[in-house]
C-alpha cells in the first residue's frame, strides 16, 4: 500500500475518533444531552412514572446495577476474541494476502491488546460512559484497516462493519447508531478507495450494495433495540409500580430498603422510614362507594409523592397503607416531612366527599429503631398504630406520645431539606 494512502487512512481514522469524542464532550458543555448517551430515559407514554428512569427501577428490583455492564463485557470479550482468532487463522492458512500478512497480524495483535486492557485489566468503571464510545471508534478504525489490507472492495471482511453497527444498534440510542453507521460508511469508502486498485464496474456495485445493507441494518437494529428497551422498561414498570396510585409497590420498596440499609451501614449515615395509614377508608367506601375510595387513595398518593424528594422512595404498602423511605434524613427531618404530608392530606378537597381524608403516620429511623428490615418495619408499624390509638390524624414515633403538633424546627434539618 502506498505511503500516501496509509497516511490518508490514518488521517481519516483520527478525524473519526475526534468527531466521536467531540460528540461526547461538547453537548454537556453546552448544557445538552450527548447524542451518544445510552437510551435509558423513561418512556413518556408509560403511565405513572413521572420521570423515574429504568436504571433506578432495575437497581431497585435486582439491587445490583453492575450486572448489566458485566454481561456486556463478557459478550464483547467473547465476540472480540473469537473474531480476532478466526481472522488470524484465515489469514495465516489461506495465504491470500502475502504482501500485507505481516501488517494484518500486527493489526490483530494491537486489537487483541486493546481488548485485553479494556476488558480484562481495567476495572469496569474506569472509563465510565466513554468506554463504549472508545470501543466503537477503535472497532471502526480496526475494521477500516482490515478491509484495506485484505483487498479493499474485494475484501471478505466487510461484514465487520455491519457487525459493529448492528451490535451497537441494540444497546445505544438511534442517533448514536446513525453516527456509528455514517462513520462505518466513511471508513469503508476510505478502505476501498485507497487500496491497491480502485473499484470499477462490478466492484462499484458491490460497494453500493454493501453500503445500502449497512444503513438498512443500522435502521433495523435501532428499531428492534428501541422496541426491546421499551418492552423491558414496560415490564419493569409493571412489576415495580402500583397501578392504582402510581407509587412504587412493596416489592420495589423492600428491595430499595435493603439497598439503603446496606449503604447506610457502610457510610454511617442513617435514614428515616414513614408508615402512613389512611383513616377510616372503609367508612368512605361504605358511604360513597369504592370509586370514591379509589379516588381518595390516588389523591393521598399524589400528596405523599409531592411531599418527598426525588431520591426518596414512596410506595403503597398494601390496602390503605403507604410507606416512604427518606435517605440521609435525621429523625427531626423525618418528623417535618411526616407532619407536612399529614397537613397536606387533611387539606385535600374532593368532590362528593363531606370531609377531607386524614392519615395516621409513624416515624422511625435507622439504626436507632431497628437494625434489620423486619425490626424497622415492626417499629414503623407500632409507631403508626400509636398514632391511631391516640385519635388518628397524628404523627408518632415508636416510643413517643402521638400529637397533632409535635414541636419541630422547620429550618435547619441537617441533611434533610424540606
Amino acid at each position: 500500500m502506498p505511503t500516501g494512502a496509509a497516511l490518508a487512512v490514518i488521517a481519516v481514522a483520527i478525524v473519526i475518533n475526534l468527531a466521536v469524542m467531540a460528540a461526547i464532550v461538547v453537548p454537556p458543555i453546552l448544557g445538552r444531552r450527548s447524542p451518544l448517551a445510552s437510551d435509558d430515559r423513561p418512556d413518556p407514554d408509560a403511565p405513572g412514572l413521572d420521570g423515574i428512569d429504568a436504571g433506578r427501577l432495575i437497581g431497585g428490583l435486582i439491587g445490583n446495577a453492575e450486572d448489566e455492564p458485566t454481561a456486556y463485557d463478557r459478550i464483547v470479550r467473547i465476540v472480540s476474541w473469537v473474531f480476532l482468532l478466526s481472522t488470524a487463522v484465515i489469514v495465516g492458512t489461506s495465504g491470500l494476502w502475502p504482501d500485507t500478512t505481516p501488517a494484518i497480524f500486527v493489526l490483530l495483535g494491537v486489537a487483541g491488546a486493546f481488548v485485553l486492557v479494556v476488558h480484562d485489566l481495567l476495572p469496569p468503571t474506569t472509563l465510565g460512559a466513554a468506554r463504549s464510545i472508545l470501543e466503537g471508534t477503535v472497532a471502526l478504525t480496526f475494521a477500516t484497516f482490515l478491509v484495506l489490507l485484505t483487498g479493499g472492495h474485494a475484501s471478505p471482511f466487510f461484514f465487520t462493519f455491519p457487525l459493529i453497527v448492528g451490535a451497537a444498534a441494540l444497546v445505544v440510542r438511534p442517533m448514536a447508531t446513525l453516527i456509528l453507521a455514517l462513520a462505518a460508511a466513511v471508513g469503508y469508502i476510505v478502505a476501498v478507495s485507497v487500496g491497491t486498485s480502485a473499484p470499477s464496474g462490478l466492484g462499484l456495485a458491490t460497494v453500493g450494495v454493501n453500503l445500502t445493507a449497512l444503513m438498512l441494518l443500522a435502521y433495523v437494529g435501532s428499531v428492534i433495540g428501541r422496541e426491546q428497551r421499551r418492552s423491558r422498561d414496560a415490564a419493569i414498570r409493571l412489576s415495580a409500580v402500583d397501578s392504582l396510585t402510581t407509587l412504587f409497590n412493596r416489592t420495589f420498596f423492600f428491595a430499595a430498603l435493603d439497598r439503603e440499609m446496606a449503604r447506610s451501614a457502610r457510610s454511617g449515615r442513617g435514614f428515616c422510614l414513614l408508615m402512613l395509614d389512611l383513616d377510616e377508608l372503609k367508612a368512605i367506601n361504605d358511604r360513597h362507594g369504592h370509586h370514591a375510595g379509589d379516588m381518595v387513595l390516588r389523591a393521598v398518593a399524589e400528596t405523599i409523592k409531592g411531599g418527598v424528594r426525588r431520591i426518596d422512595v414512596a410506595a403503597r404498602h398494601g390496602g390503605d397503607e403507604f410507606v416512604a423511605l427518606l435517605p440521609e434524613t435525621d429523625p427531626t427531618g423525618g418528623w417535618v416531612v411526616a407532619e407536612k404530608i399529614r397537613l397536606n392530606v387533611a387539606a385535600i378537597a374532593l368532590p362528593g366527599l363531606d370531609r377531607s381524608p386524614t392519615v395516621s403516620v409513624g416515624v422511625v429511623s435507622y439504626p436507632h429503631d431497628g437494625q434489620s428490615v423486619d425490626d424497622l418495619m415492626i417499629s414503623a408499624d407500632q409507631a403508626m398504630y400509636a398514632s391511631k390509638r391516640a385519635g388518628r390524624n397524628r404523627v408518632a414515633g415508636p416510643a413517643s406520645e402521638a400529637s397533632e403538633s409535635r414541636p419541630v424546627a422547620v429550618a435547619g434539618q441537617g441533611s434533610r431539606s424540606v
